[in-house]
């Protein structure tokens, strides 16, 4: 869904891999890897190549036929993952632009960046198995099985699993991040 969606921005743009590569700093070698479905892109790859087209992150999920009912499959689901490849997210809901959740595993040890970042918007993390330690500006927080945290992603936050077990969670985001 997404590589498509790239590809088809791409060529209306009259821009070639090489050519789209040269502006986002990106190989186009990964580029082509995206557009074919070999590979899902990082939010890295997303961030550098949304404002080349004039779009947000969450734009180049957008399905424009998205109807009034979404039903997500197992195995069908679009991956992204962040900067070097932290944490790895499945789509849940489909490209409407307005909310975005994903489900999240982190093996212990791992956290979802190397330091808390902000972006516009409100998140909820819903915590399935573990404990989910999140860090917003100068608090921590730990999350059990069953809890939620709701926090204002404009403050810098990260997830974090502190423990010897895997921590698995649902994320929702309103607005999507861009």
């Amino acid at each position: 869904m997404i590589g498509g969606k790239l590809r088809e921005l791409r060529t209306e743009h009259g821009m070639t891999l090489r050519g789209l590569a040269a502006e986002t700093g990106l190989s186009p070698t990964l580029l082509s890897q995206v557009e074919r479905g070999v590979t899902e892109p990082s939010l890295k790859t997303l961030r550098a190549l949304a404002p080349v087209f004039g779009q947000s992150i969450s734009a180049l999920f957008e399905d424009p036929v998205a109807g009034l009912v979404h039903i997500s499959k197992p195995g069908q689901r679009s991956r992204i993952s962040t900067p070097a490849g932290r944490i790895q997210y499945e789509r849940l809901t489909s490209g409407n632009g307005q909310l975005e959740m994903l489900k999240a595993k982190l093996k212990p040890g791992e956290r979802s960046s190397d330091e808390p970042w902000s972006h516009p918007a409100v998140e909820c993390a819903y915590v399935l198995t573990g404990t989910l330690t999140v860090t917003v500006g100068v608090g921590t927080y730990e999350v059990l099985s069953g809890e939620a945290i709701t926090l204002d992603s404009n403050q810098p936050h990260m997830y974090a699993n502190n423990s010897d077990a895997l921590v698995e969670f649902v994320l929702s985001a309103s607005p999507p991040t861009p």
